[in-house]
């Protein structure tokens, strides 16, 4: 026994020894410490991109069960409302609110696939939305795609205020297929549903037995793939439009075919001119949602998926429709089309509307939306790999052109020679292998001539490899941003389920128009943004043209040039959130809505991104350094923050406010701290709070025109208006620390 274990302490001092020459062999080889050193260099700049740009992304929570990238897209379902399906605003538009929220107004998207995924059933998206009014209740049928089958169920949700908040209820239909387009209706005191389910190679429906969730298979109504089926009764029949992308000679995307029946229960016949549509799909043959009746013409939603599957809706109205001939021409949808990109819940597609006319006359629909184009997640991979190999190829090139790694080819390589047999017979062996060899002499004399050459210590060569180092560097940045980036949006954060939208109002005067210029070009991209209100103090005012906005940007001149004007109460303010912020900061858009996230929370604090820390006796004005120092602060700059317009502006212009506006008036400074002041003689609790940026730039840095340049000078002033403002309202709260938040977001 103890010689087996000397045997065995001698294996294993062995093999410790083997271990060690190894990596001391790893330590002195070249081509090791070459590609550790490369692997350091693009850990480095990619780490350094992430923190700079990728971050600035809303990016997936990789602990989230459901939301997770898809091939299909990031669908979510939009709710519009009008006098007229021709003429269809969003909710954000109708002023609907939600106090329970904070959401004032309540905005698209009303249903995504945190909806479903918070109700206990994991989606990455939803889409095909389809209403089902009763009374008052509104229910909403739609494709959900859950993560646990990766494929389509057909989920149901409700909602009692006319869709301005809506409980996700279940899966109302799950088949071992997938399931989309769950097209929904009643006829002769029945439920029934119609759900596309192609795989199966027939069009099935089926009926509620206890609606909404519980349902049974009716029967089968035509045994063909038909894809995106809709029904409507006109004119003494029911009519059937789908489309079957099986047919020879079909274009995918381009298809439409009609049938009739006298009940939508069938038998079912086909129109004589079918396929109304096979080859061009940018015509809107698809069905694009429910067909419907205005003014006694009907009209049918197509798909045009020119460019990208769902591109947009297409509506068309129907001049002719009988057994032996069909006309359509295409009208105006009358929805204005979205500009913000993929910072837009619908920005890059929406394919799909169900409107249908309430009781009250008026009209709702249902829309979806999706911020990214089709198969963009398997694209971004795709991209993300072939940056990260053509970076490594690089490394690999410049490791061997210096030496760091040999690249050997054997001059004798050939395709050796056996006996002769019957394959020698017939194959040219000999001949592959002199043209094997002389091949591999010439690349091998090739390669030793451009390392020789790219060796040599000139200009030309430096210049070379700096590019070929600018190339890696590009490479990195590419393979983090596709493979780290997410979907590239910076999106808005929902609360309590719902999203909302804020204003924006900056102050500035005509010496500073370049600034806003870039300040409205930027800021008007993001998601939850509604308005941009430009408070003009002085000099002659733009025209609201002169701005590349996507949302509306309005000039409010203003008699007088004082700092008071930026709070003034403004009724046409459509918000209760407004961010007020100066016209000299960048920031990043996911800041902002990470901003409004957390005043949504607490709509009574004042929440913004400059934190400072006011203390002393006398008390002292410091910089953001010395709150860093004591780990907290008690005030918010209101050159970054957010605030309800309703109380804060109210509150600015009281009477009892009135000598601290006389105070900023004649000292040009100090707006924001006497708001601070007011907010903490308005409330016992805490009445600020801090979000910590991933960026922010102040460009008034770079022109001659800032308040503040002399800095000294700037805080001996608003010291001086601490104290005055102390002995009107009170102190200021003791400290509220960093770092408070679960989500970091304060740190």
């Amino acid at each position: 026994m103890a010689g087996r274990r000397g045997g065995a302490a001698a294996v294993t001092a062995a093999a410790a020894r083997q271990a060690g020459g190894m990596r001391a062999a790893l330590a002195r080889s070249p081509a090791a410490s070459f590609l550790l050193a490369a692997a350091a260099a693009a850990a480095l700049v990619g780490g350094a991109y992430f923190w700079v740009v990728v971050a600035s992304f809303r990016l997936p929570d990789a602990r989230a069960a459901g939301c997770r990238p898809d091939g299909e897209g990031s669908w979510s379902i939009g709710v519009y409302y009008g006098e007229s399906p021709l003429r269809l605003r969003p909710i954000e538009l109708e002023g609907r609110s939600n106090g329970n929220s904070s959401a004032w107004p309540v905005a698209n998207p009303v249903l995504t696939c945190a909806s479903a995924t918070e109700a206990g059933y994991p989606s990455n998206f939803v889409a095909d939305p389809f209403l089902f009014v009763q009374g008052d209740t509104l229910f909403l049928f739609f494709e959900t795609k859950t993560t646990t089958s990766i494929q389509g169920d057909i989920g149901v949700a409700r909602s009692f205020d006319q869709g301005a908040t809506w409980e996700f209820l279940g899966i109302a239909l799950d088949e071992a297929w997938h399931l989309s387009y769950p097209f929904v209706f009643k006829y002769e005191n029945e439920i029934y549903m119609m759900p596309e389910g192609n795989k199966k190679k027939e069009l099935r429906l089926y009926r509620a037995t206890k609606f909404p969730l519980e349902w049974t298979l009716e029967k089968v109504l035509i045994k063909k793939p038909l894809i995106d089926a809709s029904l409507i009764q006109y004119e003494g029949y029911w009519w059937l439009f789908g489309s079957d992308f099986t047919r020879f000679g079909v274009e995918k995307n381009a298809e439409l075919e009609i049938w009739y029946s006298n009940s939508p229960l069938g038998p079912w016949t086909e129109h004589k001119k079918n396929p109304i549509y096979n080859s061009d799909k940018s015509l809107g043959a698809r069905n694009g949602g429910r067909l419907f009746i205005f003014e006694g013409s009907l009209y049918r939603p197509g798909q045009d998926c020119s460019g990208t599957y769902g591109r947009r809706v297409k509506l068309h109205k129907v001049e002719k429709l009988t057994k032996e001939e069909y006309k359509e021409v295409p009208v105006n949808l009358g929805i204005e089309e979205p500009k913000k990109g993929r910072n837009a819940w619908n920005g890059m597609r929406y394919h799909h509307m169900d409107a249908q006319q309430l009781a009250s006359g008026g009209w709702i629909a249902v829309m979806d939306g999706d911020r990214v184009p089709s198969g963009d997640s398997t694209r971004r991979t795709l991209f993300g790999y072939i940056g990260f190999l053509l970076a490594i190829a690089l490394v690999v090139f410049v490791g061997f052109v210096k030496g760091a790694i040999s690249c050997y080819i054997p001059p004798g390589f050939r395709v050796p020679l056996s006996r002769r047999n019957e394959l020698s017979r017939i194959l040219p062996v000999h001949r592959l292998n002199q043209k094997v060899r002389r091949y591999s002499t010439s690349i091998g004399r090739y390669m030793s001539a451009t390392k020789a050459r790219l060796n040599e210590k000139t200009w030309s060569n430096t210049l070379f490899f700096c590019v070929v180092a600018l190339i890696g560097i590009v490479n990195v940045c590419i393979a983090v941003h596709f493979l780290c980036g997410g979907n590239g949006a910076e999106e808005a954060y929902t609360y309590q389920g719902q999203h909302s939208q804020f204003t924006m109002v900056t102050m500035t005067y005509e010496a500073r128009l370049w600034n806003l210029k870039l300040f409205v070009e930027h800021y008007s991209r993001c998601e939850s943004v509604r308005e941009i209100v430009v408070v003009w103090n002085k000099g002659n005012p733009p025209s609201s043209d002169a701005f590349d906005s996507t949302v509306p940007v309005r000039i409010r001149v203003e008699e007088i040039n004082s700092l008071n004007n930026r709070f003034r109460v403004d009724p046409l303010i459509k918000t209760r959130a407004v961010f007020e912020l100066d016209d000299d900061i960048m920031m990043t858009c996911t800041d902002l809505e990470k901003g409004f996230r957390v005043w949504r929370e607490h709509p009574e604090r004042m929440v913004g991104f400059y934190p400072r820390m006011i203390d002393g006796n006398p008390l002292q004005y410091r910089n953001e350094r010395y709150a860093r120092g004591k780990k907290g602060y008690n005030l918010i700059l209101t050159g970054a923050a957010f605030m309800d317009s309703e109380f804060a502006f109210k509150k600015y212009w009281s009477e009892e406010a009135r000598e601290g506006r006389e105070y900023v008036h004649k000292n040009f400074n100090c707006e924001d701290l006497l708001m601070n002041f007011l907010y903490a003689n308005a409330s016992s609790g805490r009445t600020v709070e801090y979000v910590h940026p991933a960026w922010a730039i102040d460009t008034s840095k770079l022109s001659s025109v800032a308040i503040s340049r002399d800095t000294q000078k700037h805080y001996d002033i608003r010291t001086n208006c601490l104290a005055k403002f102390a002995s009107i309202y009170g102190s200021l709260p003791q400290k509220w620390e960093f770092g408070m938040r679960e989500d970091g977001w304060d740190k």
